[in-house]
């Protein structure tokens, strides 16, 4: 591992931002192209780095023309680890209405309200319900982990009996995903209404694809993705009616965590209602669904590490009673760095936003640059994660890089999946961390147990 400069390292140099926005709406559409279609997100920034010779460059990112007003695409970009990390700081950056850039999807996807994602750390909502989502994370402390093995058993269960042991796992572990969040977070039993229990999750599906589509980049049916997907806002109406059965079902079921985020907390009943929806069907959901995927999959394509996963899951168990929970993972250091590297490798959110407040001096490991107020600075995760100079060999999975054995521990604060350091204090009502930002990764490590708790050999199709 190489340390990041130090305090008494030798001053660093001053430089321009480099790069440029091109001609108006011919360079952010170009560049709109090369980052869907030509190039690929992960592509279109290495591409730059070199051409620029700099980690921090000026260019355009989507969405963009023809049909997004009031959309500015210029950004500038951070892509290694220290200049990335100016984006935790809120005394530097605004995070109001910059979850996916300078664009924010129709209010009517929210019931006429901005929901935590889109709030800066200033506005006074933010902190009723920043400690609102915590308080629902405190209260499942005890039921989360139980909850989570036996819908995960009664999914593999259920793939078994039907396909055995070679069958499809994403939509069943997506339903039961659903099903077990929706009990933990909101107390709402999905089992109560049919329709939820069987398709709640297709509806978030749904509901989170229509808002985002115009920001990801899916490039399998090119060019009919830039016609229809990513050239203007996708409309509310076609999943109107699934939005409106999410509502009813968190009214009813969660009503006793929506009563708590009135009396306790000083939301009303539509901010209590429709943040709960999106705590649940894209914070959580959206977010577990990414990870427990790339976990699965990179079980599927790492074999040679299921011997050494498979004896330690099964040694702390037993030294554990018996009992596979929270207590039992957190004993588990190789199975926890495969989930950490899991995150460091795909993180479940790749890009991180946030508008400067003010001018400032940004630095990056070897330069230092001027940022002026009002300017966006995007870092895209999936590059800044494999920054040279802070993770060695940084474009291979390896499986054991965070484990104790090898210092790893050292490199979880530079682990930014939760748009923080896993290593740090948060989250806090004051900051936008991840409020799940320790529950995620030992979720993912409980997945992982309970299967080489259950199978003696896995083999995953992908």
């Amino acid at each position: 591992m190489t340390s990041l400069p130090s305090s008494s390292a030798p001053a660093l140099q001053r430089s321009a931002i480099p790069g440029s926005y091109g001609w108006p709406v011919l360079g952010p559409l170009s560049d709109r192209l090369q980052y869907f279609w030509f190039q690929g997100p992960s592509s279109f920034f290495e591409k730059r780095i070199e051409k620029y010779n700099s980690t921090v460059f000026r260019t355009n990112v989507p969405p963009a023309f023809p049909f997004f007003g009031g959309v500015n695409p210029n950004v500038v970009a951070l892509l290694d680890v220290k200049s990335f990390s100016h984006l935790f700081d809120m005394d530097l950056v605004d995070k109001t209405e910059t979850l996916v850039g300078d664009f924010r999807p129709n209010l009517k996807f929210t019931g006429g309200i901005r929901v935590l994602p889109f709030l800066d750390t200033s506005d006074p909502k933010h902190t009723q319900i920043k400690n609102f989502c915590l308080d629902m994370l405190m209260r499942s402390s005890k039921t989360w982990a139980p909850t989570m093995v036996a819908a995960l058993d009664a999914t593999w269960d259920s793939i078994e009996s039907k396909k055995g042991s070679t069958g499809s796992y994403l939509l069943p572990i997506q339903q039961s995903i659903f099903s077990f969040l929706s009990r933990s977070l909101i107390g709402a039993d999905t089992s109560a209404v049919p329709e939820i229990h069987k398709s709640g999750h297709v509806m978030a599906d749904k509901w989170i694809a229509f808002q985002y589509l115009p920001t990801i980049s899916i490039n399998r049916v090119q060019p009919l993705e830039e016609l229809f997907i990513h050239s203007f806002s996708l409309p509310f109406w076609p999943i109107k009616s699934d939005y409106k059965k999410l509502e009813k079902f968190v009214e009813i079921q969660g009503k006793e965590t929506l009563d708590r985020g009135q009396k306790d907390f000083g939301l009303t009943k539509e901010e209590a209602l429709h943040n709960a929806i999106s705590i649940l069907a894209f914070s959580a959901y959206g977010g577990y669904v990414i990870l427990f995927t790339q976990l699965l999959g990179n079980l599927a394509t790492h074999k040679d590490v299921h011997a050494a996963l498979r004896k330690e899951a099964r040694e702390k168990i037993a030294e554990n009673n018996g009992d596979l929970n929270f207590d039992a993972v957190r004993k588990m250091d190789l199975i926890k760095s495969f989930v950490y590297e899991t995150l460091r490798f795909g993180p479940p959110i790749p890009s991180q936003f946030g508008r400067a407040r003010k001018d400032f001096d940004l630095s990056s490991h070897d330069k230092v640059f001027e940022v002026k107020k009002g300017e966006l600075l995007c870092g895209f995760q999936p590059v800044v994660m494999r920054d040279p100079k802070v993770f060695e060999n940084p474009n291979e999975f390896v499986y054991d890089r965070f484990s104790c054995a090898k210092g790893g521990e050292e490199l979880l604060k530079y682990l930014f999946w939760s748009n923080g350091p896993q290593s740090g204090t948060g989250p806090t009502a004051s900051d936008k961390q991840c409020p799940a930002k320790d529950v995620v990764p030992l979720s993912g490590a409980l997945l992982l147990a309970q299967l080489f708790q259950r199978y003696d050999e896995i083999e995953i199709k992908e």
